[in-house]
């Protein structure tokens, strides 16, 4: 874990200074992964049996995961203070199943994003760059991987194993949407851009603060639902799963609206 942490850091910090190519970058990436996810066990099972069809798996997971911060780092505590969402939830999740250096880690990462927030808040006085966002997003996927969600000695309930999807949902979602509108455009997924969320309500005429705050609610909102997927039948599961759609809804209305708007900058 440490060695990938470092790995990565040196690659932000290189990229930060160099900006090196794309590919190289994702490369990079993967190979850590993949060291993390036989090596040092973070991966998850899903019921699959086969060790590297898990490790192909959550090694996907963990690049995804590392790309979507890396994308979210486009505005000042952006990045950093989504993650202190997902990991409160995460240390939540990691405490009821009873996991106690899982949720002490959390605690940390935690710690220290805050710490780092009171610098990185708007207007910032320091920056994350991508020596740090890659390293947040390993982060988080690790303790979305290392955390138990399913305990096959309780009946039926399977369903929390989606946690980490609804924790995600907003950063995902904003990954996803600009991957795609980048390509429909013909333009590269990999090179920055304003056609993020935080841009879109940026133009509505709010200011980064409120940007900011709006995402992190938005986060907030899917995260507190998560948390009862442990709690509830499948009725109440499908009204969280309904929950985060329509909070995903209300996001890809003010990306159409964004899209319409003709009052110019």
């Amino acid at each position: 874990m440490l060695l990938g942490i470092l790995i990565l850091f040196a690659l932000g910090l290189w990229d930060d200074i160099k900006h090196l190519g794309p590919f190289f970058k994702l490369a990079v990436q993967f190979a850590v992964a993949m060291t993390a996810a036989s090596l040092a066990e973070i991966r998850v099972e899903f019921f699959i049996e086969n060790k590297i069809v898990t490790s192909a798996l959550s090694a996907v997971w963990i690049v995804l995961i590392i790309n979507a911060f890396n994308f979210l780092d486009n505005m000042d505590g952006l990045s950093a203070g989504i993650a202190v969402i997902a990991g409160s939830i995460l240390f939540t999740a990691a405490a009821i199943s009873g996991q106690v250096f899982v949720g002490g880690l959390a605690l940390v990462f935690i710690g220290t994003l805050l710490g780092f927030l009171v610098f990185n808040f708007p207007p910032a006085k320091i920056f994350m760059g991508d020596a740090g966002s890659l390293v947040v997003g390993f982060f988080v996927a690790l303790l979305t991987l290392r955390t138990t969600y399913y305990h096959e000695a309780q009946s039926g309930r399977w369903y929390p194993v989606l946690m980490p999807l609804v924790v995600m949902a907003v950063p995902l979602y904003d990954f996803i949407s600009v991957t795609l509108l980048r390509i429909s455009q013909g333009k590269s997924p990999f090179i920055g851009d304003t056609q993020h969320f935080s841009h879109r309500l940026k133009k509505h005429g709010l200011t980064d603060t409120q940007t900011v705050l709006t995402l992190y609610l938005a986060t907030l909102c899917t995260g507190l639902g998560a948390t009862f997927l442990y709690q509830v039948n499948l009725a109440g599961a499908i009204l969280i799963f309904t929950q985060t759609f329509m909070i995903l809804a209300i996001i890809a209305i003010f990306e159409t609206t964004g899209k319409n708007d003709k009052t110019a900058d």
